[in-house]
């Protein structure tokens, strides 16, 4: 072979999908292929053409559009474009042209199918018919069964059933006979409050019945023998409500998130409202066990803050598992969250043992990350303390900073560092009654200066982590009722959402940190993750959703027509991958010894993980053009 076929066969050899290929068939690529040079703003191909090659491109840059003109992907040195003509009638389906000088190699028909025919990874490159990006994302998420089993499937028998008026001794002797550890509790439904009717089902009598709790062992040890009451007392009055239930079809995956992150043990599962059966956590961790199951118990059961700090290796290897076991980006900043939420709420209890009941009622709130369940293992504390409207500074407010400070340091000692912004609750303005934070987030609506615009991005994910819920909600009904009636907020949330542009450079590459210790990398937070949790904030908040995830938001948006179609669907999978991406170089490290961060560097990325990279990143920057556009600045009057 010449040096010169030597040199094509080389090239070619680095880059996806070549780079999986026999050398014999590397060897027939490089000995077929023809050159083709196009300056710089010159059409490669037109719509409807026929085409007979596939197109390599050695050097320079090309866009490849849609029928309709818009940007479909912009390829680089080493990518492909022209298979999807050849694959179906070798008409042109996607227009192309030189964005730059570019050099082309030209791969024959013949020798395209051949290598279609012979080479299964060839084969699945080329073959996608939707985007390479999604179908990626798919293939990770179907190898995670536990993200698609459904409850049901652990649904062994029917739940024992007692009507509200048994006494606690009839109840307990039912769950005697029928070998139980909890019962569903219910009563003759008459009429029904709003907030009940979620709860409400109907029998194959046609009798209307309120599910109203649910009793469990536990609760005749604390609520009966501990207090000392009678046999005789009607079982209502111990009865833990309003149940968590959830819906049968739900994954075994939420199931396991909501008795972690409400800290219970039994589940109540419900088709559409009637009730079919009571999971136990047992049940979870029979069928797949998880060691961040083990860990949320082990939280639990630490008599001090001490013995938390030492789980913080634990929660690291959790990490690394469910990594390595297939897990999808949203199951395990879900599972991570919950650790954290587990923490903070084991750490208030301890501080409220030491420093004693609180003197007005409050809630301990999560910020960012924790509040959307999109936690990774870099994070830092963002938090704050919503305050019962009786808060009298004077008198109690050295009882929440000590709270406060000793919930801060705890964290900190497990593994998430203090807040360098100070968005914290041992900060006094983040320490505030209900009323407070009210005119807190309406102002910051009402008029969204530049101070405005970031405690809003930090602020406006949030979610209860212990306390009274009810405070929070009302915030959140708040943000979604105030945000979505401001055109000049949204308009100022979308500009301000536009900062952080993805890495891409105007031609083919990837634009790097250019100082500092992580230099000629890719911080995957700031120039992936972040931007696009931005933007789909705004359109959240101008369609009032209450959803704090950013899936979960996606799905809201997806109700609406906020967004072009099929460009909800887009933004999904390219935060899939890059929260997978940011994941697995995060696990690396932790396997490797060293610290985890948010930087790669594109040298240490697959030549096909590059590939779905840059498509990610585009279909941020395309995100990011709309966003100005459909949330534009009212003119003032």
């Amino acid at each position: 072979m010449s040096v010169e076929l030597q040199e094509v066969r080389e090239h070619m050899g680095r880059h996806a999908p070549f780079d999986t290929l026999s050398d014999e068939l590397l060897d027939e690529v490089a000995s077929n292929i023809e050159v083709a040079y196009f300056k710089a703003g010159t059409d490669i191909h037109h719509y409807g053409q026929t085409i007979s090659e596939l197109c390599y491109i050695r050097q320079g840059a090309v866009d490849v559009y849609r029928r309709n003109g818009e940007l479909y992907s912009r390829r680089g040195e080493g990518e492909i474009f022209g298979q999807f003509s050849l694959l179906r009638d070798n008409l042109v389906r996607f227009p192309s042209q030189a964005i730059e000088d570019t050099l082309l190699y030209y791969i024959p028909a013949e020798v395209f199918r051949r290598l279609c025919e012979e080479d299964d990874n060839f084969a699945d490159f080329v073959e996608l018919e939707r985007p390479r990006l999604e179908a990626t994302v798919d293939k990770y998420r179907r190898n995670n069964d536990m993200m698609i089993t459904r409850v049901r499937k652990l649904v062994t028998r029917r739940p024992v059933m007692i009507e509200a008026s048994a006494s606690v001794q009839q109840a307990a002797q039912r769950m005697r006979e029928e070998n139980v550890t909890s019962a569903l509790i219910y009563e003759a439904s008459t009429s029904v409050d709003e907030s009940q009717a979620r709860y409400t089902f109907t029998d194959s009598q046609g009798r209307a019945w309120t599910l109203i709790g649910i009793l469990t062992d536990v609760d005749f040890r604390n609520r009966v023998l501990a207090a000392g009451l009678a046999g005789d007392l009607p079982v209502i009055d111990i009865v833990s409500r309003p149940p968590r239930t959830i819906q049968s079809d739900e994954s075994i995956h939420e199931a396991m998130l909501c008795m972690l992150r409400n800290n219970i043990h039994h589940l109540p599962v419900l088709h559409r409202r009637y009730p079919v059966g009571v999971l136990h956590l047992s049940d979870i961790v029979r069928y797949e066990t998880n060691s961040s199951l083990y860990l949320v118990n082990n939280i639990f059961s630490q008599p001090s803050a001490k013995g938390l700090a030492q789980l913080s290796t634990d929660v690291r290897a959790a990490f690394v598992r469910m990594v390595s076991d297939g897990a999808d980006s949203r199951m395990i900043g879900s599972a991570l969250s919950t650790i954290g939420r587990s923490f903070t709420r084991r750490l208030l209890e301890l501080a409220e043992e030491e420093l004693g009941p609180p003197p007005v009622p409050y809630c301990f709130m999560a910020l960012g990350s924790m509040a959307r369940n999109e936690q990774v293992i870099v994070s830092d504390q963002d938090n704050a303390l919503v305050l019962d409207d009786r808060f009298d500074a004077e008198r109690h407010d050295d009882y929440f900073a000590a709270l406060a400070q000793r919930v801060s340091d705890g964290l900190a000692a497990c593994g998430y560092a203090y807040c360098k912004g100070n968005i914290m609750a041992t900060n006094p303005r983040w320490r505030q009654p209900l009323s407070v934070w009210k005119r807190y987030f309406s102002d910051w609506i009402a008029r969204p200066d530049p101070q405005a615009l970031l405690d809003s991005s930090i602020f406006f994910d949030l979610d209860a982590v212990h306390g009274e819920e009810t405070f929070v909600e009302q915030l959140q009904d708040l943000v979604a009722e105030q945000a979505s009636q401001s055109p000049r907020f949204l308009a100022a949330m979308a500009r301000n959402a536009l900062n952080r542009k993805p890495p891409l450079g105007f031609f083919r590459g990837f634009v790097m940190e250019n100082t500092g210790e992580h230099k000629n990398s890719i911080n995957l937070k700031r120039r992936g993750t972040a931007p696009m949790v931005d933007l789909i904030r705004v359109h959240a908040l101008a369609c009032r959703s209450r959803a704090q995830n950013s899936f979960a938001r996606l799905d809201d948006i997806a109700q609406t027509q906020l967004l072009p179609e099929g460009s909800g669907e887009r933004i999904r999978y390219a935060l899939e991958f890059i929260s997978m991406v940011r994941i697995r170089h995060q696990a690396l490290d932790i396997e490797e010894e060293r610290d985890p961060d948010n930087n790669v560097e594109p040298e240490n990325v697959s030549s096909e993980e590059r590939h779905n990279l840059k498509d990610a990143f585009l279909v941020l920057s395309n995100a990011q053009k709309f966003l100005g556009f459909r949330y534009p600045m009212p003119r003032s009057r």
